[in-house]
């Protein structure tokens, strides 16, 4: 067996990630208010991140500005091979990468892409309480199209909630009822 072959760790559900395989998305803790550094750090590596934003109006005594904040607070995803987790994990303000030395934990692509056409969109969007119950549905128009979600109602409008379930988080759209079909 070449060393290419063998079999460093072992995900869960059974698969297995290989010396040869391609990278994969993981999910990052960070120091408290580093998401963007460890953003631009991981990009001045080589390294693939992904950190949602939100724009948010801020308050203060003498003014008003729009800010920019993470999506998912103290959490910036990066997509590498396990192999390359000691360089990751040594960038200035990453705390640990989901999971452990024996389990290492992706974060599926459909959620990854998921976020992504959720940013994409002008839709607004922000951060929701992560949900373990709910109906699963399927959007079957607009920019969301082919999404799954789960769901929910809050105030008098529908929300079309997405969740990144290694990091038991979530975001969710204002969408129309009508535009979407359980699962």
């Amino acid at each position: 067996m070449t060393m290419l072959a063998q079999i460093d760790h072992t995900v869960d559900r059974g698969q297995a990630i290989s010396s040869a395989q391609a990278a994969s998305w993981f999910a990052l803790r960070t120091k408290a208010r580093h998401e963007k550094q460890v953003r631009d750090r991981l990009a001045a590596h080589g390294f693939e991140p992904l950190l949602p934003i939100v724009k948010q109006l801020s308050h203060w005594k003498d003014r008003r500005k729009e800010v920019e904040l993470p999506l998912f607070s103290g959490y910036c995803f990066a997509r590498f091979r396990w192999e390359d987790r000691l360089p990751v994990a040594s960038v200035t303000g990453v705390v640990s990468i989901i999971g452990s030395e024996s389990n290492p934990e992706r974060i599926p692509d459909d959620e990854i892409e998921a976020i992504r056409a959720l940013m994409a969109s002008r839709m607004a969007y922000g951060t929701h309480p992560y949900l373990e119950e709910g109906m699963a549905v399927e959007v079957t128009r607009g920019p969301l199209e082919g999404l799954r979600g789960i769901l929910v109602r809050k105030e008098r409008r529908h929300r079309l909630v997405i969740s990144v379930h290694l990091i038991k988080q979530a975001a969710a759209v204002e969408i129309d009822d009508c535009d979407v079909v359980p699962v």
